[in-house]
């Protein structure tokens, strides 16, 4: 389940957040998105997402509510829809004490991903060239 929540504006309208895994060629693997959705109400936002391929999405509770600076920026980019890499992804079976990998998670996030700016949604859901 993704962890996630919702923020309803003053104008009626609701921001959806969604921590999601990477639905790219690397699969889960590539690790976590932080995904942002500007809609008429939750049903629509995750509509809006499901008919984009992302079939298993579903918003249950409010754990993780979009900030403020996620609110502005969905609100300022055309389409309503964007996402960027989880900069904190919690925890996570291969980072358990004593695994290698978490001693890396440990040193916290690297600074590409603290600078990374939002992508509209389209550089997400991009599939590779079909060979010819």
């Amino acid at each position: 389940m993704a962890a996630g929540g919702f923020c309803r504006l003053p104008t009626g309208s609701v921001v959806v957040a969604l921590n999601l895994p990477s639905p790219g060629p690397a699969g889960p693997a590539a690790g976590r998105v932080r995904v942002l959705v500007h809609a008429g109400n939750r049903a629509r936002a995750l509509t809006r997402l499901r008919n984009l391929g992302l079939r298993a999405v579903y918003l249950r509770g409010n754990a993780a509510p979009p900030t403020p600076d996620e609110i502005t920026a969905v609100l300022h980019h055309p389409d309503g829809l964007i996402w960027r890499t989880d900069p904190d992804p919690g925890p996570c079976p291969a980072t358990a004490p004593g695994s290698p990998a978490a001693a890396v998670a440990a040193r916290g996030p690297e600074p590409a991903l603290a600078l990374e700016l939002w992508h509209p949604i389209r550089a997400l859901l991009r599939r590779p060239a079909a060979p010819a």
